[in-house]
């Protein structure tokens, strides 16, 4: 295939949560292919960092400050970034928090629809605005499109004591699949991401703990926690044509750790 497939001068990628971690990693491998940048986050300082970062590959970035879990939030920074960018050819739903750790009998409601309102609501939020931005713009001709939500392994593993980020991102999985289906009368394609075990801001207190690492380093072929840059293709690859036959599909990335 020529390498202009994986060209993705022109167009204009959104990353939720993409200040740090994952989210940053995959900003940076589209920029890398050309893409220009709206990066939603939470902390003004890590936007700021990031801002920097993607700028100095010469793309043009819009960094909004949005809490994904807030309906109106969403859509007001979504209008905002099409009147700045002029259009959004791919979308990713990256934003997530983790759960604090209990028994699934001793787990509160509380902390059941904090997570869920992040992890499922603010991804619906996002992809549904994206869509409707797709789907009008292949009314007029313009058909195509790039819908990818960040789940995890979690979602296919039995995660204990963390019952509502699996449930969050489980559904995640289903939610890509029936968008796959729906939106591909319109040119739109829909993917999931799963990543393994990564040193991100969320995993923090276990990077470097010897008995974690003890257990679960091994049990990874690779042999080493995964990093924001390792989701640098994987980005690029589905904002760009070489993807466009390429929907309804869930990467696991994670080093091996899910099949040995």
């Amino acid at each position: 295939m020529a390498q202009t497939a994986f060209d993705l001068t022109g167009k204009v990628a959104l990353v939720t949560g993409g200040n740090g971690g994952i989210g940053l990693g995959m900003a940076e491998g589209l920029a890398a292919a050309g893409a220009d940048l709206v990066i939603w986050g939470g902390n003004q300082t890590k936007l700021a960092t990031a801002e920097a970062t993607l700028r100095a590959f010469g793309r043009r970035v819009l960094v909004q400050r949005c809490d994904v879990a807030d309906e109106q939030a969403v859509e007001r920074s979504f209008v905002a970034a099409l009147q700045a960018m002029g259009r959004i050819d791919a979308c990713f739903a990256n934003a997530g928090v983790t759960q604090q750790r209990a028994a699934f009998h001793e787990l509160s409601t509380a902390e059941w629809r904090r997570v869920l309102s992040v992890n499922l609501d603010g991804a619906f939020f996002t992809l549904r605005a994206a869509s409707r931005h797709m789907v009008e713009r292949a009314a007029t001709g313009d058909a195509g499109g790039r819908l990818v939500a960040v789940s995890s392994t979690a979602a296919i593993h039995g995660a204990a004591r963390h019952e509502a980020y699996a449930a969050s991102k489980g559904a995640l999985l289903a939610m890509m699949r029936a968008l796959a289906v729906e939106l591909a009368r319109h040119g739109v394609t829909a993917n999931a991401i799963l990543p393994g075990w990564i040193a991100t801001e969320m995993t923090a207190a276990r990077v470097g703990d010897t008995k974690f690492e003890g257990a679960v380093l091994p049990r990874i072929p690779l042999r080493r926690w995964g990093e924001g840059k390792d989701f640098a293709g994987i980005a690029a690859y589905l904002a760009s044509d070489a993807s466009r036959y390429h929907t309804g599909d869930a990467f696991v990335i994670d080093g091996a750790y899910t099949i040995f």
